[in-house]
């Protein structure tokens, strides 16, 4: 989905308007965009990302070109500054930087909180985002922002390289319907072991080079 920026307009874009017409189900997205959806983050959606653990993020280019990825951490990773601004600290993981690489071309974003341990619901959050650096901070937030993050940065020490700055368009629930129900693995012999690096055993294939090879 994506915010019409026009107040008498609905939500969403003319392709999901145009399917909506199609599949005759117009009055049932009127409903639910009027009764569930909102450009900012009510106390309760507040609430429910504090507590996420995870998240999945979706990205794309100035082709349009799609990315999504997974993002985790303790209780309150994705910080919520206010009503309609949400931060996180953005490592290095395997050195790509795919997701903000997307951001400095296109600020689109998509976020999906999915509760598999309680309430079995989701969250969508949409809007634009932006890369800030952590030298930068001062410049992009206010005094009450910072103070948010003060004891975040000082935990976080140098394992970050930069933050993404969301400004929440959209937040609608997700269907609990079929979110499965999982249970939290303490087991800390299973969590401590190493997994393989090269799970998908792209190293015999060479992977991308072996490819790039065979194209000459």
């Amino acid at each position: 989905m994506s915010t019409l920026k026009n107040e008498c307009t609905l939500p969403g874009s003319s392709g999901e308007h145009q399917m909506q017409k199609t599949s005759g189900t117009q009055a049932k997205a009127k409903d639910f965009y009027m009764k569930q959806m909102l450009r900012y983050l009510p106390p309760s959606m507040q609430g429910f990302i504090t507590k996420q653990e995870m998240a999945f993020i979706s990205t794309s280019d100035a082709k349009g070109e799609c990315d999504s990825s997974f993002r985790s951490g303790e209780a309150g990773f994705m910080i919520v500054l206010d009503k309609t601004h949400l931060i996180y600290a953005e490592h290095k993981g395997n050195g790509v930087m795919a997701s903000m690489g997307n951001i400095w071309e296109n600020p689109h974003i998509g976020l999906l909180f999915l509760d598999f341990l309680e309430d079995k619901v989701g969250l969508h959050v949409n809007g634009k985002a932006s890369v800030i650096p952590n030298d930068l901070l001062a410049k992009h937030l206010d005094k009450s922002a910072l103070k948010i993050l003060e004891p975040i940065q000082k935990n976080l020490g140098n394992k970050h390289v930069s933050w993404v700055l969301i400004e929440v368009e959209e937040a609608y629930i997700h269907c609990s319907k079929n979110i499965p129900l999982f249970h939290k693995n303490l087991d800390s012999i299973d969590l401590t072991k190493s997994r393989p690096i090269d799970y998908f055993k792209l190293q015999a294939d060479k992977g991308l080079a072996n490819s790039l090879a065979e194209d000459k």
